[in-house]
């Protein structure tokens, strides 16, 4: 099974606990996320299936949308809902146009420092596993980039948000920051990813819808087209003598496609047979071959 599958993540899991639930749905030993999502987080999960986990190197710095809510009054250890408070909750009166211009502080090209509670590594460990043993976690800041962070509401201490962040960001990170200005703490209450490259929540699939689909063998309506996939490349349509090239590594030459300097390059309609980069002129090779030649795989008759 070669596919890709958004899950829209539901609240309390951990993303490789939604690709192993994924795996035994679908019978599917090869299964991997492109982008983790924390416990408390939900919304799209984008999962590569079989040959296409091969494709996860292309969505590494991919931008993503968030809608959540960050609680002022007090800060947690974790910088989310999920963490020790560090104190007793404060009252706090906030006024909408106070938060936005808070905001825009956020905007743009930042340093942050990623929370204690995160998957960065110190000399080899990551972090979470020293905060959770209490010893010092001391991170370095990094250079991250908000390209949209928008207040939406602001009510009882509590304010709502819409960002859309480069690779990278933590909107944890945003929530404590803010808190930590304003002199009162803050936490990020709430958060649902609405976006993730190309896939956004309409594309999502909850578990449960999985689970039903696989039970009843119609599961390839929940499968993102893959001429939608890394809608950055152009396609083509190889025949059966420039697909055999392909599928064994071999150059082929495509004089229509003499601009680009990556291509998706199918057998008929559904079939990504590889990801191919031009070499010189006219000529492109496979970077990566995601399908074999079926010849190859078929037993030979006895």
């Amino acid at each position: 099974m070669n596919a890709v599958l958004i899950i829209d993540k539901p609240v309390g899991l951990t993303s490789h606990d939604v690709v192993n639930r994924v795996r035994r749905i679908l019978q599917e030993r090869s299964v991997g996320h492109l982008g983790t999502l924390d416990p408390l987080a939900t919304g799209v999960l984008p999962l590569v299936i079989g040959n296409l986990t091969r494709l996860a190197r292309f969505y590494t710095s991919c931008e993503k949308t968030y809608e959540g809510s960050i609680r002022f009054g007090f800060a947690t250890d974790t910088y989310d809902a999920e963490g020790e408070p560090d104190g007793p909750p404060q009252t706090v009166t906030l006024s909408f146009d106070q938060v936005c211009q808070l905001a825009t502080r956020f905007r743009g090209s930042i340093e942050q420092t990623p929370p204690p509670f995160s998957a960065k590594k110190i000399q080899g460990v990551p972090a979470y596993k020293l905060a959770r043993k209490h010893a010092g976690v001391s991170l370095k800041p990094v250079q991250v980039e908000i390209k949209e962070f928008e207040i939406t509401q602001v009510e009882n201490g509590r304010a709502s948000f819409r960002a859309r962040v480069a690779s990278g960001t933590y909107m944890r990170s945003v929530a404590h920051d803010m808190g930590q200005i304003m002199g009162c703490g803050a936490h990020l209450e709430s958060l649902r990813r609405s976006a993730v490259g190309e896939f956004e929540l309409a594309d999502a699939h909850t578990l449960e819808e999985l689970d039903a689909a696989f039970k009843k063998g119609e599961t390839d309506d929940l499968f993102i087209h893959p001429r939608k996939l890394l809608p950055q490349f152009p396609c083509v349509t190889a025949n059966d003598e420039m697909a055999a090239r392909i599928r064994t590594g071999r150059p082929v030459n495509l004089p229509e496609l003499s601009q680009a300097r990556m291509i998706k390059v199918f057998a008929g309609q559904r079939e990504l047979i590889a990801i191919a980069t031009r070499v010189a002129g006219t000529l492109f090779h496979a970077k990566i071959v995601l399908a074999g030649d079926p010849q190859l795989r078929q037993p030979q008759a006895m």
